[in-house]
């Protein structure tokens, strides 16, 4: 028996008040959008390297957005080493991909085999399981602060993964295909149950971020490739995962609500657009930055140089991989300038 995946999104008005936002900054947009091509590639290609750097550190990757621009650079001549860079590749490779041929590219089982397949091209340890469904348990457990492993959520069983897969494609594409609700709302649900099937062993947060960005394209969100969603995400990781839960708790019972997930994925569009909307509207560039990046730039107010260990010292809860992340950001975006070379760089306002 097929679900009704309908049944479970309960639609309130915060969250019909947001999309209607949304597609609002989305006509602004397509309306007005003037920006040169040559900036619109100098666009995608910085998104492309924070997409990838804040999508794969979401799942525990520890590379900085300067050393991930390094290694794509060098990806002809040089193939990534160690497991973070693999990981790097791989999602850099298949966010590149979906940029240039979205038009082309259909909601199958196919193709999300082989995004899969892309997505773990150069990971060593993965080779057998790329582009193949799971065939084992993969169960989602977090560990306390005993050691204890405590289980968080138990995907579909390996059996059953081609069945759920099916059923949840086809009632997307004819959700989108003849506009039965709105496109976010067909997304968030198609996003919500991909993870909760969670069909392959490894690569699966990561290859729901790249469809993600996928499906908002093909819907007519043509601002995407040019302001990361997947740093948006980044930004607020511990709600994502929270509105992740919350959603999973009920799933497959009579009381199935995904609201928790479908408002948090729709706060976080509606932040992607309103940075669209600064870009055209050629307001500061302060404001396409994320809030960590914010917070470092607004520390040049205050002092005339500093060095990342200096501003380690003034915002202690921002990581020192982050803050050489959001100088580099600055830097690239004109904001500030870089003095000197390796351990005596520092950074002054533009």
């Amino acid at each position: 028996m097929k679900r009704n995946f309908e049944s479970r999104i309960k639609l309130t008005p915060e969250i019909l008040q947001k999309i209607a936002r949304i597609d609002e900054l989305k006509g602004l947009w397509t309306g007005s959008a003037k920006l040169s091509p040559h900036i619109l590639k100098q666009l995608k290609m910085s998104v492309i390297i924070t997409s990838t750097g804040a999508s794969t550190r979401i799942e525990g990757a520890r590379m900085n957005d300067e050393q991930i621009e390094r290694l794509i650079r060098g990806l002809k001549t040089k193939p990534p080493k160690g497991r973070d860079a693999e990981e790097v590749a791989g999602y850099a490779d298949l966010l590149g991909r979906i940029f240039d041929n979205y038009k082309t590219l259909k909601l199958t089982e196919g193709q999300i085999l082989q995004f899969h397949k892309i997505l773990l091209h150069f990971s060593s340890k993965d080779q057998l399981e790329k582009g193949k469904y799971k065939s084992s348990d993969n169960i989602v457990v977090a560990r306390g602060d005993s050691g204890k492993e405590v289980v968080l959520f138990r995907p579909t069983p390996p059996y059953l993964v081609k069945k759920e897969m099916d059923d949840v494609l086809t009632w997307t594409n004819h959700a989108l295909d003849k506009k039965t609700i709105h496109p976010i709302l067909a997304i968030a649900n198609f996003i919500f149950e991909f993870l909760a099937i969670h069909p392959f062993h490894d690569g699966n947060g990561r290859l729901s971020r790249a469809i993600t960005n996928l499906l908002l394209l093909q819907t007519g969100y043509t601002y995407i490739p040019y302001l990361s969603l997947e740093q948006i995400i980044e930004d607020r990781q511990e709600e994502y995962y929270l509105s992740l839960r919350g959603a999973q708790r009920h799933h497959k019972t009579e009381h199935e609500d995904i609201s928790t997930w479908i408002l948090f994925l729709v706060e976080v569009l509606l932040t992607q657009a309103e940075k669209a909307r600064s870009l055209i509207e050629k307001e500061r560039p302060e404001q396409v930055l994320s809030e960590k990046q914010i917070l470092v730039l607004r520390l040049f107010d205050q002092e005339k140089t500093l060095s990342p260990r200096d501003i380690v010292l003034l915002v202690p809860k921002v990581p020192l991989p982050t803050i050489k992340q959001a100088l580099g950001r600055l830097v690239k975006l004109g904001l500030i300038k870089r003095i000197g070379l390796g351990r005596a760089t520092r950074y002054r306002k533009a």
